[in-house]
């Protein structure tokens, strides 16, 4: 049992002031209180919840700004360019290789307060597109990377069949595909064994994407698949993706899932960036949880998601960081609402009936929705029984150290950086302290030594 001392904890009802939080050997909670008769660790911090990373690509964490040197003739600089970069570094990566990558991501994750991810993992087979002999060997990998740094994995091991709506996969998708249901059922179980092997991982079912998966088998996954499992789903993020499902399908994509599929809040669709007024408002009435990864929509040039328009509509919505060019949360909900700022001309574009503080109601929805994500349903912040995560803030900064509880949070989303972020409380562990993760060096050295044998990033 121990029990750690904080200058201020956020629960749901607002900010607890001088909060003692007892733990059990597992690192669940067995009392919050303002008070404590017996020894405790003292953290001169503020405590908000452990944030979520609804989406994740571990592998791409290798290539972070590395498409930043734009052609200057006359070939498309997009999303699709950037694409085929991608591929190449998917195409040569080994399990080891994976392992190192993503122990380094999910060690940089915890040090800005992420304390769970959903990974969105599509690189199953080996470099000639061929199963390992466990099916889910890089997966393995994966959940591997997590126990070893402390956070907690959701494991979505991705339905990739096809090469675009009607088109065989690529050679550069060879390591992705899946050739039906019963191919992506197997991987699913194994996927869900290897999880298993660590506490803190468990599964969710995937499918690519519309473009991805023939549209008979997303709705066979959908509708006669395992409903106990949270459903992850790219749509919409291109213009060309609609144009194409338009083509195909007679349907845009969203507008298409709508019409076939028994939409709830067990469904995320990632990015949804492009919807017509009609998707965004049945959207937000379905029950569905949009992913919105700024960093990444924005360095990819996607577009900006109509969150206001949803919201009102009812919609829930979580952050995740998608391909790792931004990896701390407060980047993602600032660059979420700047963007609704600048494009409706408004400022409480984060804003509810219930909820009239921005800093609340982001750090708020981005949980909700985001532990949905992870097949969590828990909506307190911080519950007796349940393991404790907490992104901790340092008290001692001028800004912070001068502000008042009921200021605090829209300080700490919107003025924060790294440097006031003292560390993380994972699992009821203080995995990262004076931002520092415990294992810092050790992962630092095999991650180098993986990229220079790489050398993409020279």
């Amino acid at each position: 049992m121990k029990t750690f001392f904080l200058k201020g904890i956020l629960l749901n009802d607002g900010w607890m002031r001088n909060a003692f939080i007892t733990i059990d050997k597992a690192g669940k909670i067995l009392s919050i209180a303002e008070k404590f008769e017996g020894k405790a660790e003292e953290l001169n911090c503020y405590a908000v919840p452990g944030f979520q990373n609804a989406h994740s690509h571990a592998f791409q964490y290798a290539m972070a700004g590395l498409a930043e040197r734009h052609s200057v003739n006359e070939t498309p600089d997009d999303f699709w360019s950037w694409r085929e970069a991608m591929y190449k570094l998917a195409l040569r990566i080994s399990p080891d290789d994976l392992q190192a990558i993503a122990q380094q991501l999910y060690a940089e994750m915890l040090r800005h307060g992420y304390t769970d991810v959903a990974e969105f993992h599509y690189v199953h087979h080996d470099k000639e597109g061929n199963p390992y002999m466990n099916l889910s060997e890089m997966g393995e990998r994966l959940v591997a990377a997590a126990s070893a740094v402390g956070i907690g994995i959701t494991l979505v091991p991705i339905f990739y069949q096809k090469g675009g709506f009607g088109k065989e996969p690529s050679d550069g998708q060879k390591r992705f595909i899946s050739r039906g249901i019963d191919e992506y059922y197997k991987l699913l179980e194994a996927s869900e064994k290897s999880c298993g092997y660590y506490e803190h991982a468990n599964v969710a079912i995937g499918i690519h994407s519309m473009r991805g998966v023939e549209p008979k088998d997303i709705v066979e996954v959908a509708e006669k698949g395992r409903k106990d499992l949270p459903f992850h789903i790219h749509i919409s993020e291109q213009l060309k993706e609609i144009e194409d499902a338009v083509k195909y399908l007679g349907k845009r994509p969203v507008e298409w899932m709508l019409d076939n599929v028994e939409l709830s809040d067990r469904f995320h669709f990632v990015h949804a960036t492009h919807l017509t007024d009609k998707e965004t408002e049945l959207l937000g009435q379905s029950g569905v949880n949009v992913v919105l990864c700024p960093s990444t929509e924005g360095n990819l040039g996607d577009g900006i998601f109509p969150l206001k328009k949803y919201q009102e509509s009812g919609g829930e919505w979580s952050i995740g960081t998608d391909s790792h060019v931004g990896i701390n949360p407060l980047e993602e909900l600032r660059l979420l609402d700047y963007g609704q700022r600048l494009t409706s001309h408004k400022r409480n574009t984060f804003y509810s009936k219930e909820q009239g503080d921005s800093g609340l109601f982001a750090i708020d929805r981005a949980l909700r929705s985001g532990r949905k994500a992870m097949g969590n349903f828990n909506h307190h912040y911080f519950k007796i029984g349940a393991y404790f995560d907490a992104a901790l803030f340092s008290a001692e900064p001028h800004l912070i150290a001068t502000t008042s509880f009921d200021n605090l949070a829209s300080t700490l989303v919107y003025s924060a950086d790294s440097r006031m972020q003292f560390g993380t409380i994972a699992k009821g562990t203080l995995i990262v302290s004076n931002g520092n993760h415990k294992k810092k060096k050790a992962i630092g050295k095999k991650f180098s030594e993986v990229i220079l044998e790489l050398g993409n990033r020279h």
